[in-house]
C-alpha cells in the first residue's frame, strides 16, 4: 500500500481558535497552504529557485472537507498524496490528522506552474518535473480517496 508523505507536524495555536472553541475553518486552509509550500520545497521550487528562475506555483482550485474539530494545543499532521500531474499541473490531496489518528480535514488541490515574468502558465522545468514524478511514484494512492472529485450540492430526497 502506498503511504502518504507527512509534510507538517505541529500543534494548534491559540490564534487559530475561534468563538466556537475549536480551530477556525480558515486555519485548516492555512495548514493546507503550508502543505503546498512544503510540496514546492520538496520538488525544488524553493525561495532561491523562484528568485533565480522567475517560476512558481499557483493554486488554481481547492476543495476542503471539514471532518472533525481540532482543539487548542492538539497535535496535528498534514499528509500529502499526488493524485495526478502533467507537464505544468499537479493534482494533490492533503489530509489533516489530529491526535490518535483522527482524520480532521481533507483538501483536494489543483496547482499550476507559472512563469512569473509573463504571469502565465508554463511547464515545470525539467528538474522540477523529475522531482514531481519521483514524489508521485512514491505517494500516489492505488485507490483515490473518497473526497477526490467531489461535487458540492444539496442531495434531495425523492
Amino acid at each position: 500500500m502506498v503511504q502518504s508523505k507527512v509534510l507538517i507536524e505541529d500543534k494548534v495555536p491559540q490564534a487559530w481558535i475561534d468563538y466556537n472553541g475549536h480551530m477556525n475553518d480558515a486555519e485548516y486552509v492555512r495548514a493546507f497552504s503550508w502543505g503546498v509550500d512544503r510540496f514546492m520545497n520538496l520538488i525544488g521550487i524553493t525561495e532561491a529557485f523562484r528568485k533565480d528562475h522567475h517560476y512558481t506555483i499557483y493554486t488554481m482550485e481547492n476543495h476542503v472537507c471539514y471532518l472533525d474539530e481540532m482543539k487548542l494545543g492538539e497535535a496535528f499532521e498534514v499528509h500529502l498524496y499526488v493524485i495526478d500531474y502533467d507537464s505544468k499541473r499537479a493534482h494533490l490531496f492533503f489530509e489533516l490528522y489530529g491526535e490518535d489518528g483522527k482524520r480532521a480535514a481533507t483538501s483536494e488541490q489543483m496547482l499550476m506552474g507559472i512563469d512569473q515574468t509573463s504571469g502565465k502558465s508554463a511547464p515545470f522545468p525539467d528538474e522540477i518535473v523529475t522531482n514531481v514524478e519521483e514524489l508521485a511514484n512514491q505517494h500516489t494512492p492505488t485507490d483515490k480517496p473518497k473526497e477526490v472529485g467531489r461535487i458540492i450540492g444539496i442531495k434531495r430526497k425523492s
